[in-house]
Order: C-alpha cells, then structure tokens, then sequence
C-alpha cells in the first residue's frame, strides 16, 4: 500500500488588519501576532528518507511571510476586495506556498492561521 507523509513548519509574523463591515471592534485597526503553521504531503522519500527538506520550507514560508510582516494587511492587493480575515489569509499562503513548493510528489495540503493562541482557522482543497 502506497505511504503518505506530511511534514509541518510553524512560523510567525505580526501586522494590522480591518474588517470592513464588521459590527463590533474588529471593524477598527488591531493588530495579531500571527501564527502559521504549513503543512506538505510527499507520497515520495528521496536516497536519504527525506519527502522535502524542513530548510525548504521553512524558507518559502518565510518568504512569503516577509512580505506579510508588520505591514497593514488591507493595503496588500491580495485583499484589495475581500477582507483579510484569518480565512482569506490561509487562502492566500496556501496558494503562495503551492506556487513555490508543489511537485509531482510534493503538494501543501493545508495552511492553518491562528489570530492569537487557541483561535484561527485553516484552508485546504476540497
């Protein structure tokens, strides 16, 4: 039976958000710690056992990251229509990190944020 394995990176950057329309304080600008956490799935290991190197995704994600970090998430033309919310966020650097990382063995299957500990969500392909 063919094997499946799934490597995670946790990462971190901080920036400001509005949620436009939003009826309660999210509507004003706040800022999050936020925290990343990228996860790829390799249905193949390489000579030494490895499905894709810590090293590259921890730098993709940190690429895409430092384009993120202490900006003003709203003026970003990614969000230029929708609200960046965790949701749309995790849509964002899942297809970022899709960009630079999948292969014919190697896909990111689910970027997860989390606003502040204990609370964020997730995006996946259905």
């Amino acid at each position: 039976m063919p094997g499946l394995y799934e490597v995670y990176i946790k990462d971190y950057f901080a920036a400001a958000h509005v949620l436009k329309g939003y009826d309660g304080a999210c509507a004003n600008m706040h800022g999050h710690n936020w925290i990343v956490e990228a996860y790829i799935q390799c249905t193949k290991l390489n000579q030494l056992g490895i499905g894709i190197d810590f090293l590259d995704v921890q730098a993709a994600l940190k690429d895409v990251l430092s384009k993120l970090d202490h900006t003003f998430l709203n003026e970003n033309p990614a969000f230029a229509n929708i609200n960046p919310t965790s949701e749309t966020l995790s849509e964002f650097l899942f297809a970022e990190l899709s960009q630079r990382l999948n292969t014919e063995h190697i896909r990111v299957s689910k970027v997860m944020v989390l606003e502040s500990p204990g609370c964020g969500s997730s995006f996946q392909e259905a």
